[in-house]
């Protein structure tokens, strides 16, 4: 996205914020810099797919970014939860995204909220090795059986890893193996919810959307750091 765009989007999704909190059309439409309302309503209508008035009571997600030492990640949360956080290279990236716009039924739109900053506090310090548990509320946009396994993700605490075949019984599914691996690599919330914990009956490393390399990072770094944690007297 060019800055052109981005200010462009940033413009419009301010723009819906005051149109969802009871201010006109036309008076957003000025207010945000539009010199005709025709003309607000036509780039309100490309970016969002809709006009201003079919939005009302839409959802926004605000979108930004956060810099890791592993890589920037796009990250993405309503004012209520967190609802994306991933590498931004990764490949299934873009599909992600229309998942969780579409269960979701939220428009994005770049910019920040409180949800957001807690997110980059807690992802700074995890790396940092100060943190071992997440706190930043989390939505989890998928079907029954993906949150039983993202839940399972959940309970696996910082420095230890299980199975595939472990998630799999775990969740009542002891035969469901592979469809667990697929219920890993759809996981939208990286790091938060450690789908990077899960590895092979046999120890090694598979499948990790944002790259093999950073699951092995990822690992190293919570063995290292949760054992100074677990040693610090309160």
């Amino acid at each position: 996205m060019t800055f052109q765009s981005y200010s462009r989007a940033r413009r419009l999704g301010a723009a819906l914020g005051r149109v969802k909190n009871g201010s006109a059309v036309g008076r957003t439409a000025y207010e945000v810099g539009y010199e005709s309302l025709s003309g607000f309503q036509e780039a309100f209508r490309r970016y969002f797919g809709d006009p201003p008035t079919n939005l009302e009571r839409a959802t926004l997600a605000y979108v930004d970014r956060v810099v890791t030492p592993l890589g920037p990640m796009l990250v993405a949360a309503t004012d209520e939860a967190l609802c994306l956080l991933e590498f931004v290279d990764r490949r299934m990236l873009p599909r992600q995204v229309e998942r969780i716009r579409r269960r979701m039924g939220v428009v994005f739109t770049p910019g920040r909220n409180e949800v957001i900053a807690h997110a980059e506090r807690e992802i700074e310090a995890y790396f940092q090795g100060r943190l071992e548990w997440f706190t930043v509320p989390i939505e989890m946009s998928g079907s029954d059986f993906q949150r039983a396994v993202w839940n399972e993700l959940l309970a696996i605490p910082t420095g230890e890893t299980r199975s595939y075949a472990d998630i799999a019984a775990a969740v009542g599914r002891p035969t469901a193996v592979r469809a667990v691996g697929t219920a890993n690599g759809a996981n939208a919330l990286a790091i938060v919810i450690p789908c990077h914990r899960v590895i092979g009956a046999d120890g090694r490393l598979a499948g990790y959307g944002g790259g093999l390399w950073r699951k092995q990072r990822l690992l190293d770094l919570e063995r290292e750091g949760v054992e100074g944690l677990r040693t610090v007297t309160p």
